[in-house]
């Protein structure tokens, strides 16, 4: 069987932007063995997705395995290049669909993500719908209404304040709300400090299983209200309504796509470094009354 290779070797959430993508490879190459290169954690719900059959582990920029070299088919879901355009030519694959190839589509900047892939496909000649982001629920999946409040995030400047998520979940709890307190993995203490601070039972934090244990909780909850991360993505993808809290990054480029009003952003309206040490100045100036606000008009 002929081999079509996605290369996404990142998180949580570009996973979730690149579905649409992933979905128009394989319509367009159904009759190819469709394998993602991707960190082995985000295989759960990559496979949710439908559109591929396998992951291959892979870290960022590292070489690919040797049974994804020489593919039918490579596809560049994971940046401009050159860094990522040259490991995936080095596979030697019979075709590449890549920014920063001769000829190729240009990378735009200010461009929304999951736009992004959909357009490098579309104008390689493989139509893509930016609309196909839904995800179904994962198997075992139970409603338990909560609202799900999830205060990590990959980098210091799109974390937002214990004492901050804290009031949010005292306004939750005095609007008669249940509230889950969840983390992924590294995030516990946040997650455990904000439940201390509010004054939640110890068992309202979820902390330690895998993103399917994530994905279900989500996918149950009543709402989510989380810092842009691949929490965001996945209430957006399950269709949960969502507060979401964007500080060094515009919700342009990586919010809620538009015309979904159960989702609703907070954005203080200036850019960052998305990567800094510190919490972005323009994510303090949100204020835990704003997000109680959304929260209740969800």
């Amino acid at each position: 069987m002929r081999l079509l290779v996605a290369y996404r070797a990142l998180g949580l959430g570009d996973l979730l932007t690149g579905v649409p993508a992933l979905r128009a490879l394989a319509r367009a190459f159904p009759d190819h063995r469709r394998v993602l290169a991707a960190p082995r954690a985000l295989e759960p719900l990559a496979l949710l997705s439908g559109a591929i059959d396998e992951v291959a582990d892979a870290a960022p920029l590292a070489p690919l395995p040797e049974e994804l070299h020489g593919a039918d088919v490579a596809v560049n879901l994971h940046g401009r290049g050159p860094h990522s355009t040259a490991l995936l030519w080095g596979t030697r694959p019979g075709r590449l669909v890549s920014f920063g190839v001769p000829g190729g589509p240009e990378w735009r900047d200010g461009e929304h993500e999951v736009a992004r892939w959909c357009r490098l496909l579309t104008e390689s000649d493989i139509p893509a719908d930016p609309a196909a982001l839904d995800l179904d629920p994962p198997p075992g999946t139970s409603r338990h209404g909560a609202t799900v409040l999830h205060p990590g995030a990959a980098a210091p400047a799109r974390r937002w304040p214990v004492e901050r998520w804290a009031a949010v979940a005292r306004a939750e709890r005095a609007a008669g709300r249940d509230v889950v307190v969840t983390a992924g993995p590294g995030e516990e203490e946040a997650a455990r400090s904000v439940a201390a601070v509010a004054g939640l039972p110890a068992d309202r934090v979820h902390a330690g299983g895998d993103l399917a244990d994530l994905a279900r909780l989500v996918a149950g909850a009543g709402r989510v209200a989380c810092a842009d991360t691949g929490v965001a993505h996945l209430a957006t993808a399950l269709r949960v309504p969502s507060v979401v809290l964007f500080g060094p990054t515009p919700p342009a480029e990586w919010g809620p796509p538009p015309g979904r009003a159960e989702h609703r952003v907070l954005w203080a309206g200036r850019r960052g470094d998305p990567n800094g040490a510190a919490p972005d100045p323009g994510l303090l100036e949100i204020e835990p009354a704003a997000v109680a606000a959304e929260l209740a008009a969800l």
